[in-house]
């Protein structure tokens, strides 16, 4: 079945959620949820739109990656919202996101769900979905943004869908996590509910209020990895975020050195910790 029930929907989500939904459009096919909220007007501040899928044949992930979603395998959502002024460190808003992603999973019930910076959700050492954040053009003073999120729900009958990220063994689905897979519009009405309560988070409290969470889930902490930035690698281990959202690496000769943009191979399992 890849039909999804808007009502059903707007019922997981709640009452409170819902009065401030200002669209909710779901979709047997689209190429993009992204993509279709992005061409739509933004909603009024405080205020939340949303796409809905469970098969999307155009996704897009970071870099300009593909994300793919074979029909019925997963669920795509995305979510417009506009902040009345734009919020200090907007681009560590992915990071906070997720952590919204994993409070509605266990919510759900579904636990282990790490992050990895900047955009992917993890679980056994393996891609389980990934968020991809973009800011939509506006006139005024507000702040537009449309966030993506991508979750592999069910890979069973799937056949030779490879892990897209040189960091992930294996993709992994949300089968391998739970004895039941919930219903699906079910997530997509607890990802709206916690996607709006992180929006209105952090249009007060920016990044500052996530770091703390977010570390417990840095799934990079510890970790042999190699980013591959515009001015030439950084290798060392993963050592946390910053108060701005910049991942740090512990390099042997420079110390810790600050990313906020790059592509990140992993070299294996977590370094030995003193």
């Amino acid at each position: 079945m890849t039909g999804l029930d808007a009502d059903t929907i707007r019922l997981f989500a709640g009452e409170s959620t819902v009065e401030r939904f200002a669209g909710l459009h779901v979709f047997a096919e689209i190429d993009s949820t992204n993509s279709f909220l992005m061409q739509q007007p933004g909603p009024h501040p405080g205020e939340l739109s949303l796409a809905v899928t469970t098969n999307q044949t155009a996704g897009r992930g970071q870099h300009g990656k593909t994300w793919h979603s074979p029909p019925g395998s997963g669920l795509c959502l995305s979510a417009a919202y506009t902040f009345a002024a734009e919020p200090q460190n907007l681009p560590a808003l992915t990071l906070a996101l997720g952590l919204g992603v994993v409070d509605a999973l266990e919510e759900l019930g579904i636990d282990g769900v790490q992050l990895k910076w900047p955009n992917d959700l993890v679980a056994l050492d393996g891609k389980l979905g990934g968020i991809l954040t973009e800011r939509q053009q506006r006139t005024t003073g507000s702040v537009t943004v449309v966030t993506g999120i991508g979750l592999n729900l069910d890979l069973t009958d799937v056949d030779d869908f490879g892990a897209d990220e040189g960091w992930a063994r294996r993709i992994v689905d949300l089968k391998s996590l739970s004895e039941q897979v919930p219903q699906r519009e079910r997530i997509a009405g607890v990802l709206a509910t916690r996607l709006l309560q992180t929006f209105v988070e952090y249009e007060s409290n920016s990044f500052a209020r996530f770091i703390e969470p977010w570390s417990r889930r840095d799934w990079l902490f510890g970790r042999k990895i190699t980013v591959n930035t515009a001015n030439g690698p950084i290798a060392g281990i993963g050592a946390g975020v910053t108060d701005d959202g910049a991942l740090l690496v512990s390099t042997p000769g420079s110390g810790v050195r600050r990313v906020t943009s790059g592509s990140i191979v992993v070299a294996g399992d977590r370094a030995a910790q003193p």
